[in-house]
């Protein structure tokens, strides 16, 4: 268990910018590792964004990485409450990654998230089901779609379950390249969000580089339980 806590923590500080021969470091010191990449998600200034990423069927994250287009990107993890702090207790099946820039000039900012994800038999601790946004007794759940984005113009919108309320909602912009996507081809995709009637509607425009670069974008909708 210590080599997992020291990788599962050493994940989010490890960051890298990227080169095409980076090695990233999510499974370093795992026994038995899967490791599963995000795209490149655009870190839009200011405001910052987040992202999910999820393990395969009866695996939690046991170790993180990323790798930046530029140093200047704060990049943290959302962990549970608990003891100790280890996969399956600090952690879940899935991470959601918070990223911020805290630079200045640069055009197109954006990380790829890396997770190493570890069997749920001996991983330790219980497996939270639901991201804590709020204090225990009074927990927030995290609904995520992911849409491949097509040329052209679409909605995306995505609700809570019958027993939920909306809370909160957040979107990101992803690519699917090897590299970190050009200025360019970031400004080809454009979103904006709205809270209506319960639901976080994205409206999304992609142009028409949107489908080589398997341009996608992930809505988020925190949700608490009725009481």
């Amino acid at each position: 268990m210590k080599l997992v806590l020291t990788t599962l923590l050493a994940g989010v500080s490890f960051a890298v910018a990227a080169s095409p021969a980076a090695a990233t470091n999510e499974c370093r010191g795992l026994t038995i590792c899967v490791p599963v990449a995000g795209p490149w998600v655009v870190v839009a200034p200011r405001t910052g964004v987040e992202f999910q990423r999820s393990c395969p069927r009866g695996y939690v994250v046991g170790g993180l990485d990323s790798e930046l287009s530029v140093r200047e990107i704060d990049v943290a993890f959302r962990g549970l409450n608990g003891s100790p702090v280890s996969p399956g207790t600090t952690t879940s099946s899935d991470a959601v990654f918070v990223a911020t820039y805290v630079g200045a000039g640069a055009a197109a900012p954006s990380f790829r998230p890396h997770i190493g994800c570890v069997p749920t038999s001996g991983a330790g601790g219980r497996i939270p089901t639901a991201l804590r946004a709020s204090p225990p007794g009074k927990p927030a759940v995290r609904h995520v779609r992911n849409v491949r984005l097509a040329p052209g113009a679409r909605h995306v919108t995505l609700g809570c379950a019958a027993n939920e309320r909306l809370v909160s909602g957040s979107h990101a912009l992803g690519f699917d390249t090897a590299a970190p996507p050009t200025a360019a081809l970031v400004d080809s995709v454009t979103a904006t969000r709205v809270l209506r009637g319960g639901r976080v509607v994205v409206s999304v425009r992609a142009g028409a580089g949107a489908r080589g670069a398997r341009a996608m974008v992930q809505v988020s909708a925190i949700c608490a339980a009725e009481q």
